[in-house]
């Protein structure tokens, strides 16, 4: 924690007030998907394999209440930009590709992230993979793209905020009935109201980053910036790249990753993740794999980052926060990547890997 605070006052100290803000609300990320291991993956697999809906309903908890904020907000402020990305063969591909590999992995974006920063040892051979498939499917994008691509949907500015709401608010309602009805058991990971609580606390920290940092809580942009960073620190020249060679993406290049919103909140979530673990007593949990299993990490963790950049985001960027802002893009997200598990988990079994 001492630790934690002095970190806090270092990135406000070099970079100002609202990335240590951001830092700080991604330690809450982190504090909350560890402390109970919330688990957008897992929330899947429980449902897809036990019949267990806790931590799917969990997640659409999550994303209401956020949603119930944030499109109000975005709507009455220029300044705040929603999750929004265009409808393209690049989202259904990737999405779909990203739903197998989370499962094979055991974690999304922020379950990477988060088990990594607890010290999982299977986490930690996933994240460089992803920081390098983020990074090299970012700079591929262009290519996706010319397959085929139509313009972003903002459900709220082509339907308005009240209809928007209400259209979704039912979607997820009936999901969530629909869910509840089919239940076979609740009880095979997560106790008491706790997920439940978590699912209020992080709609609540991802209306706060919506506001400090003006756009959506975002995982894999940050990471595809870790990236980009490590391979110019190679000598790699990125200006003539469709992507890195935006002028946007050239500045943070020359800048701190301090700067970069998603890159702080990321790392805040890491230390978060940490701090939770040691409260707990759960930190560096005991990793056991055959070699071949380590390799399928780092593999897997290449795919996962690839794919989670073709398809504009993961579980947070995507599905939550394109969702809760409104944008068509999440729901398309959500149903292939959620298609996608159905592949994953049985390959996840056949490889041996823990349930």
């Amino acid at each position: 924690m001492i630790g934690a605070m002095m970190a806090w006052l270092a990135i406000t100290w070099m970079v100002g007030l609202r990335q240590g803000f951001l830092f700080l609300v991604g330690i809450g990320f982190g504090a909350i998907l560890a402390g109970v291991s919330f688990g957008f993956t897992t929330g899947w697999r429980a449902w897809i394999r036990d019949r267990d809906p806790t931590g799917f309903l969990a997640q659409l908890l999550a994303i209401g209440l956020a949603m119930l904020v944030s499109i109000p907000l975005i709507a009455a402020n220029e300044e705040l930009t929603g999750a929004i990305a265009p409808l393209s063969v690049s989202l259904v591909i990737g999405a779909f590709v990203f739903g197998a590999a989370m499962q094979i992995a055991d974690g999304c974006g922020s379950g990477t992230l988060y088990k990594a920063g607890l010290g999982n040892g299977f986490s930690l051979a996933v994240l460089p993979g992803f920081i390098a498939g983020s990074f090299i499917g970012a700079a591929h994008l262009d290519r996706w793209l010319a397959l085929g691509s139509l313009p972003p949907v903002s459900l709220p500015e082509h339907f308005g905020v009240g209809l928007a709401l209400v259209a979704q608010l039912a979607v997820l309602g009936a999901l969530g009935t629909w869910l509840w009805r089919k239940r076979k058991r609740t009880d095979t990971r997560w106790p008491g109201r706790g997920i439940y609580v978590a699912a209020v606390l992080m709609a609540m920290f991802a209306v706060l980053n919506l506001i400090i940092a003006g756009q959506p809580w975002g995982i894999v942009y940050g990471l595809g910036l870790w990236g980009a960073k490590i391979a110019t620190w190679f000598g790699a020249d990125l200006a003539a790249n469709a992507y890195w060679g935006n002028d946007a993406h050239q500045v943070r290049l020359e800048s701190s990753l301090l700067t970069d919103v998603t890159s702080v909140t990321n790392l805040g979530l890491l230390i978060g993740a940490l701090i939770a673990a040691n409260f707990r007593g759960r930190a560096r949990p005991a990793t056991s794999a055959s070699g071949k299993q380590w390799l399928v990490a780092l593999v897997t963790g290449l795919v996962l980052g690839y794919s989670a950049r073709l398809a504009f985001g993961c579980n947070v960027g995507a599905y939550f926060s394109g969702i809760s802002t409104g944008s068509l893009h999440g729901w398309v997200w959500f149903v292939a990547a959620f298609a996608g598990s159905f592949v994953g988990i049985p390959l996840r079994e056949r490889l041996g890997l823990k349930a």
